[in-house]
């Protein structure tokens, strides 16, 4: 592939003057706002496109001039890679369209869209789209790299729901990735994350809405170690309608506590069963757990995605809570340095599992609990940062003896070497030919490719 030639004024021409933020703005001030506050990155221009006109437009501009390129979606990347120093940022909150196909059972939506976006334009079909668990995540980001959520027990991963995008690629070549159309470009992205060019649109797989019981059962964390055990036996006999969030949330004092947030996606009174067998694993301090709309599922934790707090992730594939898994993380919650920090552990079971491990760059197929551990802390607590980040670090490395190699992509940062080297597994060597193939200079730089 090589650069088409054009010069600077004919790249920018295309441009309009609002579309370009330069720092000082107002409005490059209020772009930069991403979820991580630790991030201190200074782009020397944010750029809005409307299209996959001005995507290329924007790329074209980034090569003539060899400045660094990054791509910022929902801005919930923990690492940061949205953005970058003193090069150009492709900010895609003016690419927010949604076209709802409700005969097709098919969504396309642009770059820029939020997953409670998509969930709200939905559901005047009486149709849902698998997404995260928190609303106001970006949703183009968060499929690429995979995509848990409360939906994927019945439906799959997200990258297993989507049909096709549009793509700028790296010599600004604007291209639809599918199973008919550049099926390898198409293989690549559900699971390689943004490192193959800018997404400028998806389309997605819908799905007749069914009745859903969700909520959120509290328990002492002193009872964490008996509720963690019982757990873990009941979802390894979960039937695909149950989906379950299991971790650790600050009481409003601060105080560690162990919170379940199942969603059942079926037939209410046998959810209404089932949950009501999980509730009785332990002593509940708070329940409330009923009928809801899908929407009001995703808001649930959206309290606790604050924009600005400092933050930092680790991540790591189990196939069980074992004996000693548990005591570490009962451990950890007792010893946070931050009253802000939390563990969440997805349970990975029913119909992603049934996917062939090698029709996606995603490199584990088997039930597991991806965990994430999340360090985070005020900007006033500066001086504990390091102590902060050590915490979240020393639980990954326990934990590391007893997990599957690699790690969910989407949350490894760009130094956990050990585990990305092993994130994709069997499919490793074809994702890095498809790089080479469609981005041989590294123009794009999402999720880690070894």
């Amino acid at each position: 592939m090589s650069y088409k030639k054009q010069s600077s004024v004919d790249m920018m021409f295309p441009l309009k003057k609002e579309q370009v933020l330069l720092p000082g703005e107002s409005e490059y001030n209020k772009e930069m706002q991403i979820w991580n506050g630790a991030v201190k990155y200074q782009p020397a221009m944010i750029i809005r496109p409307y299209n996959a006109k001005d995507v290329q437009s924007t790329i074209w501009l980034a090569a003539e001039k060899k400045m660094p390129l990054s791509v910022l979606g929902g801005g919930h990347d923990w690492a940061g890679r949205c953005l970058n120093d003193k090069g150009i940022v492709i900010s895609m909150s003016r690419m927010n369209d949604i076209k709802i196909d409700p005969l097709q059972r098919v969504a396309r939506v642009g770059g820029g869209i939020k997953a409670k976006e998509l969930i709200a334009a939905a559901a005047p079909y009486k149709q849902v789209a698998v997404t995260g668990t928190i609303g106001c995540i970006g949703f183009a980001g968060f499929t690429l790299g995979g995509g848990y959520g409360p939906l994927s027990p019945s439906y799959g991963l997200a990258i297993d729901n989507l049909l096709g995008a549009e793509l700028v690629l790296a010599d600004g070549s604007i291209v639809y990735a599918s199973e008919a159309t550049y099926p390898d470009l198409f293989w690549a992205i559900r699971g390689g994350g943004g490192n193959f060019g800018v997404v400028t649109s998806l389309t997605v797989r819908l799905h007749d809405e069914k009745p859903i019981l969700s909520g959120l059962i509290c328990f002492p964390w002193s009872e964490a170690t008996t509720i963690l055990q019982r757990y873990a036996g009941f979802m390894k006999n979960a039937p695909d309608q149950l989906s379950s969030l299991v971790g650790l949330i600050p009481a409003p004092d601060g105080t560690p506590m162990l919170f379940i947030s199942p969603t059942w996606y079926g037939e209410a009174a046998e959810g209404q069963r089932v949950i009501n067998l999980l509730k009785g694993i332990g002593t509940i301090i708070f329940e409330q757990v009923g009928p809801m709309q899908y929407g009001d599922v995703l808001a649930m934790f959206d309290q606790h995605v604050v924009i600005g707090r400092h933050t930092s992730m680790q991540t790591r594939w189990l196939g069980d809570l074992t004996a000693d898994v548990i005591e570490e993380i009962v451990i950890a919650g007792s010893e946070r340095t931050s009253p802000f920090s939390m563990l969440n552990f997805h349970y990975f079971h029913g119909s992603p599992t049934r996917v062939p491990l090698t029709s996606t760059p995603f490199g584990l197929r088997k039930p597991h609990f991806m965990v994430e551990i999340l360090a985070v802390w005020e900007p006033d607590d500066v001086a504990n940062g390091q102590r902060h980040i050590q915490w979240a670090r020393k639980l990954s490395q326990k934990m590391a003896k007893e997990a599957f190699p690699g790690g969910y992509p989407n949350i490894l940062g760009p130094e956990e070497y050990d585990q990305i080297e092993d994130a994709y597994g069997v499919n490793l060597q074809r994702l890095r030919e498809v790089k080479q193939q469609y981005d041989p200079g590294r123009t794009f730089n999402g999720i880690a490719i070894p």
